[in-house]
């Protein structure tokens, strides 16, 4: 069929003029952590059901994991509270100081609420909930790896005819739509890094409630077609075991 040159004017021409790669590309995922005064490190998590994160969304996604975590400081604050004075009970022994008894006193006063934390069978809902949120966002995690996989697995397939047909521009969008496809895979393997940090959490709350701890298996960084079946494989396996917990301590809500 030939090809008919038509004069435009420019302003249309330009605005019918395909974008280049640089003005469509999505932003890379960026990692927020806060340093946590036990050692360990509070991570953004990555919400995938609204594409790519922002920053804000990723700061957003810390605030509202703080004032959790800052109330679950509350006891262990009090205990080590409690600890500073008796030291120097034990120090001053067999006549300890006045001061340090009267502190110890008021310590374990603020503490006492602590310490009817339960423990064994009325922490098997707690686990149970949290258990079946980390299965609900692994199953909707995986859902969008699966949709990654099928737009990626397009994508190379009109990469190659484009190649064959030397098509250039369409080369070059497709290209740009393939490096998305990457950033937004990249987005999806960093929100598995905290639910393998909250399995890792849960671990001992589990044992006490008379569970298994599970863990989450190494996920490499690699985003081809086939490294991202690998890890809805291995976040399948996950989400089974979990869901055989689940279901022998009276099963998820629907």
């Amino acid at each position: 069929m030939p090809k008919i040159d038509i004069k435009v004017e420019s302003r249309l021409e330009e605005a019918l003029k395909i974008p280049a790669c640089i003005d469509l590309s999505l932003p890379p995922p960026q990692k927020l952590k806060i340093n946590l005064p036990t050692g360990g490190t509070l991570n953004a998590f990555t919400d995938m059901s609204k594409a790519v994160p922002t920053d804000c969304a990723l700061t957003f996604s810390l605030l509202l994991q703080l004032g959790p975590l800052l109330a679950s400081m509350d006891c262990l604050l009090k205990i080590l509270a409690l600890l500073g004075p008796l030291v120097d009970i034990v120090k001053g022994l067999p006549f300890p100081p006045f001061k340090a008894v009267k502190k110890f006193i008021e310590a374990a006063v603020k503490l006492a609420p602590c310490l009817a934390i339960p423990t064994g069978a009325p922490l098997v809902p707690f686990v149970k909930d949290i258990l079946c949120l980390l299965l609900k966002v692994l199953r909707c995690l995986t859902t969008q790896l699966k949709t990654i996989i099928a737009i990626m697995s397009g994508l190379t397939l009109q990469i190659q005819t484009a190649e064959a047909a030397g098509n250039t521009e369409q080369l070059a969008a497709l290209k740009c739509s393939k490096e998305n496809a990457d950033r937004s895979a990249q987005s999806a393997l960093q929100a598995i890094e905290p639910i393998g940090a909250l399995l890792s959490l849960v671990a001992p709350v589990m044992q006490l409630a008379g569970q298994k701890p599970i863990s989450m298996p190494a996920i490499g960084s690699d985003t081809d077609v086939d490294a991202l079946q690998t890890v809805v494989t291995t976040l399948n396996g996950v989400a089974d075991a979990i869901q055989v917990i689940t279901d022998a301590m009276g099963g998820c809500d629907s």
